[in-house]
């Protein structure tokens, strides 16, 4: 089975993603999460990571910070957050993707947001959507809710 899994990510149809840690060491023992190249190959064939809508946004996003040459990485401590961008020797960005940002999970996807915002002193993140927008703000820290496809649209 690893050397079918080795195939598909050689053929860049699926990617690995490495927990973000200052130690080389400790990104490689940490376990990786998976995305796709094409939700349609998830869904159609079968090799479905769940039926959430959620997890389909977040290999949407995954794949448009691939296309637009990141370097991604996920954060998870107490709390997780989907998304950390590395830019030089920094993160630059946190991102959280949620299908719908509502009363059950707002709280969860605030604070893992803000645990990777304060980890990397970061005074803006992003949390990503279906087709919830506002802006939030905490202490001093800047939340952007915006849907998918304006973020899409955006660069």
């Amino acid at each position: 089975m690893k050397s079918v899994i080795d195939s598909f990510e050689k053929a860049f149809l699926f990617f690995f993603i490495h927990k973000f840690d200052f130690s080389l060491r400790k990104q490689l023992q940490n376990p990786r999460k998976v995305y796709c190249i094409d939700n349609g190959f998830t869904t159609k064939v079968g090799f479905r990571f769940s039926d959430d809508k959620g997890r389909l946004l977040e290999n949407l996003v995954f794949t448009e910070l691939k296309r637009r040459g990141k370097e991604i990485y996920y954060f998870s401590e107490k709390r997780e957050c989907d998304f950390v961008i590395k830019e030089g020797i920094r993160i630059r960005e946190a991102v959280q993707v949620c299908y719908q940002l509502n009363n059950n999970n707002k709280e969860r996807e605030l604070n893992g947001l803000l645990e990777a915002m304060e980890k990397f002193k970061l005074k803006t993140g992003l949390i990503l959507t279906n087709d919830h927008e506002e802006g939030i703000e905490v202490g001093k820290k800047r939340i952007i809710v915006k849907p998918v496809w304006k973020w899409l649209l955006s660069k």
